[in-house]
C-alpha cells in the first residue's frame, strides 16, 4: 500500500509516495511562478498549480518506480488562505488567485462597518480583520470584478481554498469540499459550530451556495478520476492545510505540543486540544483538525508573513546571492550584524504585530557595512520574530514553551537554527525528514484509509537538536526599537 502525498505550498508542489512504515520513498517537485501586478498584491493561475502537480506526481511515481495502479490513498496540503474562483463544469479560472501573501485588501477593510464588527469577527473566528485571510479577497472580487462576480452568483463558478481547487481537478469537477482546518482560514467559519457563518457570510457578502461543503481533516472524503489524475484511481482520505498538516507530522497531537515551520513565512503553532484560546488579540485561534467523528483540535497560532522569503528577495529582489543555500556562508564571513537590523515587512507585519501598512525597512548601514552584515541580520530578524510570537503564545497560555520543534526548508541551515535557539534561549529540535507538511498529509491520508490505526503507530525519526551558546537579549530589543520606528514611518 502507497500513500500518494500532495504538498501544494506558495511557490511549488511536493509530492512524496509513503509506505505502510512511513518512510518516503520517491518524491518529485516542481516550482510554479509568482505574479506581482502591483505593489502589495502577490497572485497565482491556479491552472499553473494544477499542472506543478501534475509535473510532481509523475516524478514521484518515477521516482519510487511506481505506477498510478500502486497508490492507495491521496492525501493533500496546501498554501491556506489563497483563494480562486473556477467553472464548474470546465474548471478554468477566471481570474487569478489571490495569494495569503496579497495585501490589497487592506483599504477595504478599514471601512467602519469592519471596524465595528472586529470584535464579534475575532471571537467567532478566532481570527483578526487582516487582508491576509480569504474573506475580503472575496469582496474586492465582487466590487472589482463585477463579471466574475456574476458568475459566482449566478451558480457557474465556485469558491474555495487551494485544497478544494486541487480536489475539484482531482476529481473531475465531482467533489467540492475543503477540510475544517483550511475552512478556518477564510475568516467566515465559526469555531464553535465547525460550518460556515451566515452572519459572517453577509459581511463579507459571499452567497453560502459558492463555497464547499466543510469535512472532517480524514476519512473518505472524495475519490479521484483516473481519467483526469494521471490514471490514478484512488481516495482522498486526508486533507489539512500546511501550518495544522506539519503540526501533525511532527506528531504533536498532545496539548501542549508546538512547532514552528519557516518555509515562505514562518507559522508557530501550539496544540491547545478540546479549547479555543482566544484571549489575546495578537494571535490566531485555529482549528488543527477534526477527527471522522466530529471532535475537534484547536491551535493557537502566530502568523509571520516573511521568513524564506526574505532569502528568496536577497536572492532574486537585490541578486545578493545566487543561491539560497550561500546565505550561509556569507553570513559566516562577519562575526555579527554589524548594527545591521532588518524588519523583514516585505508584505507587511503579522502577528503578533498586525500591521499592514508597514513596508520592509533596514537600520543602521554605514560605510562599513558588508553583504555579510545583511545575510545575518536576514537571519535574526527571521528568528527574532519568532521570538516575539513565542513571548506572546507563553503569555497567553500561561506556560513556557521549553522546546521548539522546527521544519521547513529555512532550518536546512545550522545557523538559522543556531540564532533560533540563541534568541530564545532554549533547544531548538529539526527532525531528520524536514517535509513534514507533506508527511502530516500522508499521516491524515493513512489514518483515513484505515492504514494504521491511531497516532500510536507513526514515528518521527530523530534529527539534531541544537542548543543555546549566547544570548542575543540585547540585539533582540534592538530590533524591537526598530520595529517600532518601521511602525511610525
Amino acid at each position: 500500500m502507497t500513500i500518494l502525498a500532495i504538498d501544494a505550498g506558495t511557490t511549488g508542489v511536493t509530492a512524496q509516495l509513503v509506505d505502510v512504515s512511513g518512510n518516503s520513498v520517491g518524491r518529485g517537485y516542481s516550482e510554479f511562478e509568482q505574479h506581482f501586478p502591483q505593489p502589495g498584491w502577490v497572485e497565482h493561475k491556479p491552472e499553473q498549480i494544477w499542472q506543478a502537480t501534475i509535473a510532481a506526481v509523475t516524478a514521484a511515481l518515477t521516482a519510487a518506480g511506481k505506477t498510478p495502479n500502486d497508490v492507495t490513498a491521496i492525501g493533500i496540503t496546501n498554501q491556506r488562505e489563497t483563494v480562486a474562483l473556477w467553472d464548474r463544469a470546465t474548471l478554468a479560472c477566471p481570474t487569478n488567485a489571490i495569494v495569503w501573501q496579497d495585501r490589497r485588501t487592506a483599504d477595504l477593510l478599514n471601512d467602519q462597518r469592519f471596524a465595528e464588527a472586529a470584535g464579534w469577527v475575532r471571537q467567532t473566528t478566532g481570527l483578526p480583520l487582516d487582508p491576509y485571510f480569504s474573506s475580503s479577497k472575496l469582496l474586492w472580487i465582487k466590487r472589482n470584478l463585477p463579471e466574475v462576480w456574476a458568475g459566482v452568483e449566478g451558480g457557474r463558478l465556485a469558491i474555495g481554498t487551494i485544497d478544494s481547487y486541487l480536489v475539484a481537478r482531482i476529481t473531475g469537477g465531482a467533489s467540492h469540499i475543503t477540510d475544517a482546518s483550511n475552512a478556518s482560514r477564510t475568516q467566515l467559519f465559526n469555531l464553535k459550530t465547525l460550518g460556515w457563518d451566515q452572519r459572517l457570510l453577509d459581511l463579507f457578502e459571499v452567497p453560502a451556495s459558492a463555497l464547499p461543503t466543510v469535512t472532517a481533516n480524514y476519512g473518505m472524503l472524495a475519490h479521484s478520476d483516473p481519467s483526469h489524475f494521471l490514471g490514478i484511481d484512488a481516495p482522498i482520505t486526508g486533507m489539512a492545510g500546511d501550518q495544522q498538516a506539519a503540526l501533525f507530522g511532527q506528531l504533536a497531537v498532545r496539548e501542549g505540543d508546538s512547532k514552528c515551520t519557516y518555509g515562505t513565512g514562518a507559522f508557530l503553532l501550539r496544540n491547545t486540544g478540546s479549547e479555543i484560546v482566544n484571549t489575546d488579540p495578537r494571535l490566531i485561534a485555529t482549528v488543527a483538525w477534526v477527527s471522522p467523528d466530529g471532535a475537534p483540535t484547536y491551535a493557537l497560532e502566530g502568523a509571520v508573513f516573511v521568513a524564506g522569503a526574505a532569502i528568496q528577495w536577497l536572492r532574486d529582489g537585490l541578486q545578493m546571492v545566487s543561491a539560497a543555500g550561500e546565505l550561509e556562508p556569507l553570513a559566516r564571513t562577519v562575526e555579527d550584524n554589524g548594527g545591521v537590523y532588518f524588519i523583514p515587512a516585505l508584505t507587511g507585519l503579522g502577528s503578533p504585530f498586525w500591521d499592514p501598512q508597514v513596508r520592509g525597512t533596514i537600520f543602521g548601514i554605514t560605510r562599513g557595512t558588508e553583504r555579510g552584515h545583511f545575510a545575518r541580520a536576514t537571519f535574526e530578524a527571521i528568528a527574532f520574530q519568532v521570538r516575539s510570537l513565542i513571548e506572546a503564545m507563553n503569555a497567553a497560555v500561561g506556560t513556557r514553551i521549553l522546546e521548539l520543534k522546527t521544519d521547513g526548508g529555512v532550518v536546512n541551515s545550522p545557523l538559522m537554527l543556531q540564532t533560533q535557539a540563541d534568541s530564545l534561549g532554549i533547544p531548538v529540535a529539526r527532525p531528520a525528514n524536514l517535509d513534514t507538511t507533506g508527511m502530516g498529509a500522508a499521516y491524515l491520508a493513512g489514518l483515513g484509509a484505515g492504514i494504521w490505526a491511531n497516532t500510536d503507530d507513526l514515528a518521527v525519526a530523530p534529527g539534531t537538536m541544537t542548543a543555546p551558546t549566547k544570548p542575543l537579549d540585547v540585539e533582540y530589543q534592538i530590533w524591537l526599537r526598530a520595529v517600532a520606528a518601521a511602525r511610525r514611518f
